[in-house]
């Protein structure tokens, strides 16, 4: 005598779920108790699971995915309402017009503060001056963040507020740039990400009193984010640079209501991270180690970025002469702390754009594996921009992830006639964000946005691994290096599940498993690439409560251009 199993809380049906475990790959509904998968199968048997407290979803024929995990989105930064929004400003007159616009509007405004600059905006391939902003900021100060957040750039009336001048260039929250003739600092301040994002650059910038510092202005940065995330389709954020300070922000956000993905949060270990602050580290991942909020990789840089030529290459930049940037630490030292901090059992993130700093991480590994032994580590290069072939094969032999961002390759935002491309030089493109040969060699890719360094749907993303192409369309770039669009499904679920740890909990539709899914608009696996950007989350289901729901299809986003 067969028995009926007890009713689900949740039953989906009417559906074509993808997924992503080979061991059941297609299915029609699910059921879900306990926030969990309980069974996947025919729509034929979906009443068995049906009582009459269950709620029943209806997906009308449509696609239905794993909910996505964004393994490299900096929800906490975010995009601030409060700033002259300059993405898509391509010229130093765009800029100067859309801050005079916005002057206008708030003449009694103690600060300018801007977001999104793009270093192509400024004439002549240089970087940005104070005397670019003076004319048209005058005695109020400016801070204005570039759209990687990377560097800042500020005017003569910042400077003096911030107390910069020949003698103090050495700051909390960056490096600042100097005449080669006078000493005097221009205006532009590097390494703002590795210093001005730390623990100590943000307490100086709040002391200080810019505004885009204050807890309030944080908060409401990390509020949107979230919402935009929950939006899109996104079941499990993962922010990849915090201190012990930013952690209240989560806890607020849950408990207001407003945590609707699960977070995985990377503490940041600038140089200077003491044994002390490892042991602060560790008990916060103690503290921090629920299905909602789990905190505990490490994250750390070894270069910085391409665009103002400050990541590390093998060879020196496009018309730079010797010039081939640096890494944050000699190659000796990094691999003695990677080994020390692999030896504690953390997982490190690292930021590695240029082939020099990417090397020099693996070899890292390489060193701590020799030391330490072999050990499931799961350590990340992140971003993954510029690649030497040679290395290619080391990610998979090493156990090491690729966390890429595939909008970061588009070709308006690092191609022909960019900065990027044209920093690296042609002869190097062949070496431009490998994702196909990543894949091809073994390796774990883990897809992410890098919100708000780019659009946070990812939509987008898939979109650009895919076909390399501008978001309105026209020619690839390095098509060579595209993945089919079954791949880069994979990426932004199991892939970036695999890469924290979370496989056996989400990242595929699976018994057992999170209910974490989303129903979408169109069905991505069979579309025409060009129709994937603009498919919208109807439905996004976390630990199987709707946490999200539309029928409006006409709330398309609208997508430009990052840079």
């Amino acid at each position: 005598m067969s028995h009926s199993p007890a009713p689900a809380d949740l039953v989906l049906r009417g559906a074509r779920v993808h997924t992503v475990d080979p061991a059941l790959p297609e299915a029609q509904a699910l059921a879900v108790r306990d926030g969990k998968i309980v069974w996947l199968g025919a729509d034929t048997d979906a009443e068995t699971w049906t009582g009459p407290g269950t709620e029943v979803v209806d997906a009308g024929g449509k696609l239905v995915l794993p909910g996505f995990i964004d393994a490299h989105n900096h929800v906490r930064l975010g995009s601030d309402d409060a700033c002259v929004q300059l993405a898509g400003a391509d010229t130093l007159d765009e800029i100067h017009d859309r801050i005079g616009t916005w002057r206008a509007a708030h003449p009694g405004a103690a600060w300018i503060e801007a977001e999104a600059f793009d270093y192509s905006a400024i004439p002549g391939g240089r970087m940005p001056t104070a005397a670019d902003l003076d004319p048209v900021t005058g005695d109020t100060p400016a801070f204005v963040l570039s759209y990687d957040v990377h560097t800042a750039w500020l005017n003569t009336a910042a400077l003096r507020r911030l107390g910069i001048d020949k003698d103090r260039t050495s700051l909390p929250f960056g490096e600042a740039a100097t005449d080669p003739e006078t000493g005097e600092p221009t205006g532009f301040i590097k390494d703002f990400a590795v210093k001005g994002l730390s623990r100590d650059g943000h307490r100086a910038l709040k002391e200080i009193g810019v505004p885009w510092a204050s807890a309030d202005r944080q908060y409401g940065r990390l509020a949107k984010s979230l919402d935009d995330a929950i939006r899109f389709g996104i079941t499990t954020v993962v922010e990849p640079q915090n201190s012990i300070d930013d952690l209240a922000l989560f806890e607020r956000a849950r408990s207001e209501g407003r945590l609707r993905s699960r977070i995985v949060a990377a503490l940041f270990h600038p140089r200077g991270t003491t044994d002390a602050d490892l042991d602060d580290f560790a008990a916060a991942a103690a503290r921090h180690a629920d299905d909602r909020l789990r905190v505990g990789p490490l994250k750390l840089y070894i270069d910085d970025v391409v665009e103002p030529r400050t990541a590390a290459l093998l060879e020196p930049y496009a018309g730079c002469g010797h010039h081939r940037g640096e890494t944050f630490y000699p190659p000796e030292e990094f691999a003695d702390l990677l080994a020390k901090l692999d030896a504690r059992g953390f997982q490190c993130f690292v930021h590695a754009t240029g082939d020099r700093g990417i090397r020099t991480v693996l070899d890292s590994v390489e060193h701590a594996r020799t030391v330490n032994g072999e050990r499931d580590a799961r350590h990340q290069v992140v971003h993954v921009e510029c690649l030497d072939p040679a290395d290619t094969a080391r990610f998979a032999a090493l156990g090491v992830v690729a966390c890429m961002q595939p909008r970061h390759c588009a070709p308006e935002v690092a191609g022909p006639g960019k900065d990027w491309a044209e920093n690296v030089g042609t002869d190097r493109w062949h070496k431009a964000w490998p994702m196909r040969s990543l894949h091809e060699s073994g390796a774990v890719l883990a897809f992410s946005s890098d919100w708000n360094v780019a659009e946070m749907d990812p939509m987008v993303g898939i979109y650009t691994a895919v076909t390399r192409r501008p978001l309105d369309g026209g020619e690839p770039w390095m098509p060579g290096e595209t993945v089919d669009v079954e791949t880069a499904v994979y990426g932004y679920t199991m892939g970036s599940a695999y890469a924290n740890f979370l496989e056996n909990e989400r990242g595929s539709l699976s018994v057992g498993k999170a209910a974490d899914f989303v129903v979408l608009s169109r069905d991505i696996l069979s579309a025409a690439p060009e129709d994937i950007p603009g498919t919208v989350a109807e439905t996004v289901v976390v630990g199987g409560k709707i946490e999200h729901s539309t029928s409006d299809l006409a709330q398309v986003p609208a997508y430009k251009t990052v840079n």
